[in-house]
């Protein structure tokens, strides 16, 4: 018997009971959908993560100062001003191993145009913010070191607050707006950067020159910076970030055994942290819906037992026609892969289904893994040649004596 006409009788078979075939399979419908949406939103929330840490910038050390006490409480890091404009110009010129340093200060702040007002975050910076952002204009310019060194009145704007103030398609360069009642003209607007890594809107913010923040939006501190210090490293972040501590102690005259009175953190360390918690959620989640297949796989073995048992007789009179043990076998695991892989080829268009709809409600990317779809596929195929076997042996070992007796 040709292998075409075994698979017409396994198709003939399953039709006959074509509901019962469709719940069989339905387990590997299942299965193999659970592993497709399952892997797919594991991976669009591990290119979440990396999207989020890679619109901070990249190779990013932060900088905090120290902690304050008062009263025996002691505040957390950034509560007490310790990092100097001497820091950061030291930074910048004395460490090889550094790209590029920026002061980041921050304060809230209403801004006002001449139609409409905004509350947002105001930073105050210095042109190598942008650098190490990675962050463009998409209008106008970014800060320049002459708008730094003159203390200019010049904001650049995230997208969201320009389209706040001035609408979505207005070109808000050139404008005015106030800032804490001081007035300042917009020279660019940011392109989009998204959500940031703890859901914050990056682009809700306004940027203005450092010296004018100082003097103009928030006390200065004298020699002091209040607020933390951005480095981007060239190459090698853990030794870029032992050499800014070891200078950071040395200016700041740390006794050895000493406390820090800074904090560094390590973006790329946190970022590997999430991404190590995001691989591990995608593989807990493939392996939940893998167990979905084995199922499948015992509902297939199980219905083919009753489908021999129902056939005692066919497959006696089968035999006595002249059929051998191994068409029998041949049929009956023909049978239950056409079971599987039809299973499988459902599933995977309900997968690649739920997947978008998946993504589309948490906003994640959709990112479908070709190598998981094709796995996904073949494994249900394993899965009914492996738990049709049974069924089949048992199939192609009976007596066709006894089986013709059989009522």
């Amino acid at each position: 018997m040709s292998p075409l006409q075994t698979l017409r009788l396994a198709a003939r078979a399953l039709r006959r009971n074509l509901m019962r075939s469709f719940l069989t399979a339905l387990g590997i419908i299942i299965g193999v959908a659970a592993v497709i949406a399952m892997v797919s939103i594991g991976e669009g929330a591990r290119s979440r993560v990396e999207a989020s840490f890679a619109s901070m910038g990249t190779n990013l050390l932060i900088i905090m100062p120290g902690s304050s006490t008062s009263g025996g409480a002691r505040g957390g890091f950034g509560s007490q001003p310790t990092l100097t404009k001497d820091d950061l110009r030291a930074l910048q010129n004395e460490l090889p191993g550094v790209e590029a340093a920026a002061a980041d200060l921050r304060t809230g702040a209403q801004l006002a145009s001449e139609e409409q007002n905004w509350a947002t975050s105001v930073h105050g910076t210095s042109p190598e913010f942008f650098r190490i952002r990675k962050w463009s204009a998409a209008q106008g310019a970014v800060l320049t070191p002459s708008d730094v060194d003159a203390g200019a009145k010049v904001v650049v704007l995230g997208a969201t607050v320009a389209e706040k103030l001035f609408g979505a398609n207005a070109d808000a360069v050139g404008q005015l707006v106030r800032i804490k009642g001081v007035p300042f003209q917009v020279v660019g607007v940011l392109e989009r950067k998204g959500q940031s890594a703890n859901g914050q809107d990056n682009d809700d913010t306004a940027i203005v020159p450092l010296t004018t923040f100082l003097s103009r939006l928030s006390p200065a501190l004298g020699a002091y910076l209040p607020g933390p210090i951005l480095v981007s490293a060239v190459s090698d972040v853990p030794r870029v970030q032992q050499q800014v501590t070891d200078l950071l102690r040395e200016r700041h005259r740390i006794a050895p055994g000493a406390d820090d009175d800074f904090s560094i953190r390590n973006l790329a360390e946190v970022a590997s942290a999430q991404q190590e918690g995001a691989d591990t959620l995608s593989t807990l989640l493939a392996s939940i819906a893998a167990v979905s297949l084995l199922v499948g796989g015992i509902g297939i073995m199980n219905i083919m037992l009753v489908s021999v048992t129902e056939r005692t007789r066919e497959i006696g009179i089968r035999m006595a026609v002249g059929a051998t043990p191994g068409q029998v076998l041949a049929q009956f695991l023909t049978e239950a892969l056409t079971l599987s892989l039809l299973g499988g080829l459902l599933g995977v268009a309900a997968g690649v289904i739920a997947a978008q709809q998946l993504s589309a409600g948490f906003g994640w990317p959709l990112l479908l893994r070709t190598d998981i779809i094709l796995a996904a596929t073949g494994f249900s195929g394993l899965v009914g040649v492996g738990f049709g076997l049974y069924p089949a042996l048992k199939a192609a070992r009976m007596d066709p004596i006894t089986a013709l007796r059989f009522e």
